[in-house]
């Protein structure tokens, strides 16, 4: 969440953050329940102060005291709790550079890189390529578990843990710590992320028995690794690189990419996490993406890079960057990676802090990174290499990890 010091002292630039983003948030009535949180601590630490200094004489009066005391705590609980609540609603601010839209249809591309294919053949979808080879069944997914599932299979699977070995190589030679994170978080975790209240809940599973919600993306469970934790200004940045399945409803997506395995809720992910210093963080966030990019790169995949505007930042993020990858069938651009600077936005509401040298406390920043959405990547790799026989050669990176040069019949 937002300073409310930072609220209060640049009331005009939230709420025009809150309207760049689309969110509807009362800052006036924020303040106003600010204002009397606030005279009710005042006033309440006042008695007590008063009541401190009696002595047993003044038994009568410290009865007032008390009572006033107890007068005061309702009030002052309800209104903490309202507060509490819209304080947990205002979505972090844009930061200056980031391109003001209304929504997706308003990012702007930045690069695009490689060349697009340009087949001597008609080329076909992933999917008519992929259950021809078997490497994708809808199916009998749909038979066990209903629409939006999928199941990998053959060299596919092998595809699969050669893109995510291919990503925690690179990433570990550069000081990244690999971890399997759990994919259930308890709802105070979930909820620090920043993704669980307005319309992300939506998207959210929620186990009500347990009280636990599946993670929407290893992210969450590897910024909420450090909840209440002080770190030592030396280790920062703090890097990681997760891997996990995750899990959508995609609740605001009906009939849209509901063949296939592009729009699922059930997907496996390779995700970049840091914690670092606020006065480093974007220079942290160009190192995601340059990442991000060489990964790409080494597969040969054509991709753009998209500078995401404030309508379709999200909640968490100050600033996004987008790589969308080339998907002949479709003739366009699709999302396969992403990478945001929450800076201390997720930090404050899991109170995540550093101790610096002058023995100050101070709360990190956060910033996330797609290494690979193993679905997407799969579906650009099928489309982008295929072969007039009906083959794939797999990308040259890869060969080492799977065996195997070419997916055939």
């Amino acid at each position: 969440m937002l300073d409310i010091k930072f609220i209060r002292e640049n009331p005009e630039k939230v709420k025009q953050a809150c309207k760049n983003k689309g969110f509807d948030d009362d800052i006036d009535k924020l303040l106003e329940l600010d204002k009397k949180r606030r005279s009710n601590i005042i006033t309440t630490e006042t008695l007590q102060a008063r009541q401190n200094k009696l002595g047993k004489k003044d038994i009568e009066e410290a009865r007032k005291i008390k009572a006033e005391i107890i007068k005061i705590a309702p009030n002052s609980k309800k209104i903490e709790q309202e507060f509490n609540n819209l304080m947990s609603q205002i979505p972090n601010i844009p930061f200056d550079d980031v391109p003001v839209g209304k929504d997706d249809t308003q990012n702007i591309v930045i690069r695009k890189v490689g060349k697009i294919p340009e087949f001597k053949f008609q080329p076909k979808d992933y999917m008519e390529i992929g259950e021809k080879l078997e490497l994708i069944d809808v199916a009998r997914a749909s038979k066990v578990a209903g629409t939006r599932f999928g199941y990998l299979r053959n060299e596919a699977v092998l595809m699969e843990f050669a893109l995510v070995k291919l990503a925690f190589d690179l990433l570990t030679k550069k000081g990244f710590l690999p971890v399997l994170p759990p994919v259930m978080l308890k709802k105070e975790m979930a909820k620090g992320t920043g993704y669980f209240e307005a319309a992300d809940k939506e998207e959210a599973y929620f186990i009500p028995e347990d009280k636990l919600f599946l993670a929407g993306t290893s992210e969450q469970s590897l910024i909420a690794m450090h909840a209440g934790e002080i770190l030592p200004e030396k280790d920062l940045p703090k890097r990681y690189v997760g891997f996990s399945t995750c899990f959508r409803r995609e609740a605001g997506s009906y009939g849209k990419d509901t063949k296939g395995i592009l729009r699922v809720h059930q997907f496996d992910k390779a995700e970049m996490v840091s914690f670092c210093k606020p006065e480093d963080s974007k220079k942290e966030h160009q190192f995601f993406l340059s990442l991000e990019e060489k990964l790409m790169k080494s597969l040969k995949l054509p991709y753009q890079v998209v500078n995401i505007c404030t309508g379709d930042l999200g909640k968490p993020a100050a600033a996004k960057y987008d790589i969308e990858t080339w998907i002949p069938s479709e003739n366009k651009y699709r999302e396969t990676h992403s990478t945001s600077n929450c800076t201390d936005f997720q930090a404050r509401r899991l109170e995540i802090k550093y101790r610096d040298k002058n023995n100050k406390l101070n709360f990190v920043h956060t910033l996330n990174g797609t290494a690979f959405a193993v679905g997407r990547t799969l579906i650009a790799i099928i489309e982008n290499c295929q072969q007039k026989d009906g083959s794939i050669k797999v990308p040259k990176v890869l060969q080492k990890y799977t065996g195997f040069k070419i997916i055939r019949t």
